[in-house]
């Protein structure tokens, strides 16, 4: 499966993005999908994840209750709506995508097969 994200771009602080990752292949929806992101001089994070069917999502604690992911395999898409945008948000976000048909959300980049190229997100203060 290839995967394109979408939809970064410069917000001022208590603004709203939304990310998309778009892929391709008949079998996106057997593939389970997380968002990672890198801040300069930091390592990928683990942001948000949903299994194959969009049943079970899991966010970190960091973005809890300002990001939402979510999927329509229909589309062959999944998107990160983040809301309350913080400075300390800016980094490369990244969506990853691994075979499961199990409900667990995989929150460690090495699970995950398959990788976008990044889109860049700047929060202003």
């Amino acid at each position: 499966v290839q995967l394109q994200a979408s939809g970064g771009g410069l917000v001022q602080a208590g603004g709203s993005l939304r990310l998309s990752c778009a892929a391709s292949g008949r079998t996106f929806s057997r593939y389970a999908i997380g968002w990672f992101r890198q801040a300069p001089g930091k390592e990928r994070e683990f942001v948000a994840g949903t299994s194959w069917s969009g049943g079970s999502t899991y966010s970190a604690d960091s973005v809890k209750g300002r990001f939402t992911i979510s999927r329509n395999n229909a589309k062959n898409t999944v998107y990160l709506q983040m809301n309350s945008l913080k400075p300390e948000d800016t980094a490369i976000y990244y969506c990853a995508a691994r075979w499961s048909t199990l409900a667990t959300i995989h929150q460690n980049e090495y699970e995950y097969d398959y990788w976008g190229q990044g889109t860049l997100v700047t929060v202003s203060a």
